[in-house]
């Protein structure tokens, strides 16, 4: 989850709602990272895990990332999810549950609903009160920029995702 964490603080220099994510091999070993980078890029899809699956693929020079753990610093959204479950990732590690748009038990389940054709293990809340921090810290500071106090600003989405 450190480098994660780490990656998470990269968003700063972009202004993007600071989420990491890396992807593990077998072994433990960090093969592929990504971070928020919707505002960087201007790409609605441009979420830490995504970056870090497309990344991993990459790496592996395959598309199934089978033997392998996604560790993410926020509970990942329903598109996040999906692109777990597409990509094979057995096993997922996040630290902040996203209680307004999550994909993998707060608000939905999507790693673990039955009725898909693939789940994974979710492993929540680790090093939880660190990514909730992160976030709350990068809020917090939004809404003192903002003036209003209500955390509205130009990139404010629907979810801590966002």
């Amino acid at each position: 989850m450190g480098a994660a964490l780490a990656e998470a603080e990269g968003c700063a220099v972009s202004g993007d709602v600071p989420v990491g994510a890396v992807v593990l091999d077998a072994d433990g070993v960090v093969i592929a990272t990504g971070r928020n980078e919707r505002e960087l890029s201007q790409d609605p899809t441009a979420h830490a895990e995504v970056l870090a699956l497309r990344a991993a693929a990459r790496h592996t020079g395959d598309w199934h990332l089978t033997g392998t753990t996604l560790v993410v610093t926020l509970e990942p959204c329903p598109m996040c999810a999906g692109a777990i479950l597409a990509a094979r990732v057995p096993r997922v590690v996040f630290g902040a549950w996203d209680e307004k748009a999550g994909g993998a038990g707060s608000v939905y389940d999507i790693l673990r609903d039955r009725r898909l054709p693939h789940r994974a293990e979710v492993v929540a809340g680790v090093r939880e009160p660190e990514c909730r921090a992160q976030l709350d810290d990068f809020f917090a500071a939004r809404r003192a920029d903002d003036g209003t106090g209500t955390g509205t600003t130009a990139a404010a989405g629907a979810g801590v995702d966002g």
